[in-house]
């Protein structure tokens, strides 16, 4: 069994498949319009060249993310999405990348648990932890 993230990003998800590709290259593997669907009766209206639904990974991940009802307002709380980096330097590189026109919620850093880790709030409010490198328990 696998449990996956499906972001609603509220009309901005175009957006951010961009951003994801270009910051943390992110490989999009489906796209389906609203205007796609067979029973337009349930879109939100004027949602024809919104996404209803991608699919995009980002190194093994599958996230699934929708415009939903395209309401110009995501609201991603209560949950942070987690990347593992290889190395404190491609913790560096990513946290930088996310940080652009978002918020730094916690600064990288060397912790008593790992060699980097941070946290951040990307410029459409998902909440990320950058960790690289995990310490050993003693």
């Amino acid at each position: 069994m696998k449990v996956e993230p499906y972001l609603m990003f509220e009309g901005r998800t175009e957006e951010a498949l961009q951003f994801y590709q270009q910051k943390l290259g992110a490989k999009v593997e489906a796209i389906i319009r609203f205007k796609e669907n067979p029973e337009p009766k349930y879109n939100p209206p004027n949602s024809d060249e919104k996404v209803m639904h991608s699919l995009f990974r980002i190194g093994d991940a599958q996230i699934m993310a929708s415009d939903g009802n395209c309401t110009g307002k995501p609201g991603f709380q209560g949950f942070a999405l987690t990347l593992n980096a290889a190395d404190a330097a491609e913790a560096k590189q990513r946290f930088n990348a996310l940080a652009e026109g978002g918020k730094v919620q916690m600064p990288l850093n060397e912790t008593f648990f790992a060699k980097s880790f941070g946290m951040v709030a990307d410029r459409f409010g998902v909440n990320w932890m950058v960790l690289a490198e995990p310490k050993k328990p003693a």
